[in-house]
């Protein structure tokens, strides 16, 4: 009630207001002079540290994320807490839109076998990767942008973005991922897509057998052979490219570069343990690294 008050009194006065609403003005100003509570007090703290997070991830974290990363800087708090307290600074996460699919199959290719079954997990990085495009409208026309993801960690390992949707483009993403795992083992990585031309084109599936990495095609040609993907792709839209227009393709490149850095390393994933992708990795690695034993004298 104070609120209001406070917030009217300048118009109205408070006298004013207070006979409208039928309590004293002396009830108002015992309120105002009263020592805020221990809870308001903290409340006002969290709010401060929440705001941060929140604006530190690009505006995109809901309570769930804004809840882990307090927990994991060592804030105590309820998620209910947060919850609240996001309601009251008028914050809230981002919300995805709709899945557009941009890739179209090739009818008369010959497909590879579909080696994932829409099982979309992976006990290690560099097991399984999976490949999509999707596309941004900009003032200059149409952007395309390829992605790769591993899909034990949920690392980009290579995007690439061009005005158009030759091969080249699904080529140059792989080639960064490539080049971004040199001197990891790949001999054995499943490769997984969509039934997209530019995944069956014979310059990338050659660049794939070259590599030591085994080509997968989903199966049944819907959104779910490629799931993890498309869900990739429904991120980078609500998180980056639908909250706010675009000049061309030197625009999408670079805000792109800034998002990758900050999904790769910075960024809380749910289906991960809410933890960023390279976090996952590097305790993945150093859990598998054996620890060397002291010898005996």
């Amino acid at each position: 009630m104070t609120t209001y008050v406070d917030a009217q009194r300048g118009r109205y006065g408070v006298e004013s207001i207070c006979t409208v609403l039928q309590f004293a003005p002396a009830t108002y100003y015992a309120a105002k002079a009263r020592p805020a509570s221990a809870r308001s007090l903290r409340d006002e703290e969290l709010k401060s540290e929440i705001t941060r997070i929140w604006n530190e991830h690009r505006r995109v974290y809901g309570a769930d994320k804004v809840w882990a990363q307090l927990r994991r800087e060592g804030v105590q708090v309820a998620r209910c807490t947060v919850e609240r307290l996001m309601r009251d600074l008028g914050i809230r996460g981002v919300v995805r839109g709709k899945i557009v699919r941009t890739t179209f199959p090739d009818q008369t290719a010959t497909r590879p076998a579909d080696l994932v079954d829409r099982q979309f997990r992976s006990v290690a990085p560099n097991r399984l990767w999976v490949a999509d495009l999707t596309y941004v409208k900009t003032h200059a026309g149409w952007v395309y942008v390829a992605f790769i993801v591993d899909v034990f960690s949920r690392y980009v390992v290579g995007w690439q973005a061009s005005r158009s949707l030759r091969t080249d483009l699904a080529l140059d993403a792989l080639e960064m991922a490539i080049w971004a795992r040199r001197g990891e083992h790949l001999d054995g990585l499943i490769h997984h897509s969509d039934r997209g031309v530019q995944y069956l084109a014979i310059r990338y599936t050659e660049r794939l057998a070259e590599a030591g990495v085994v080509t997968s095609v989903g199966s049944r040609g819907d959104s779910y052979d490629n799931a993890l993907a498309e869900s990739f792709n429904g991120l980078y839209k609500a998180e980056l490219i639908h909250r706010r227009p675009w000049r061309g393709l030197d625009d999408v490149e670079f805000e792109t570069l800034e998002y990758i850095d900050w999904f790769n390393h910075r960024r809380l994933h749910g289906e991960i343990g809410m933890v960023p992708p390279a976090e996952l990795e590097a305790t993945h690695y150093h859990q598998s690294t054996p620890v060397a034993v002291a010898g005996t004298q």
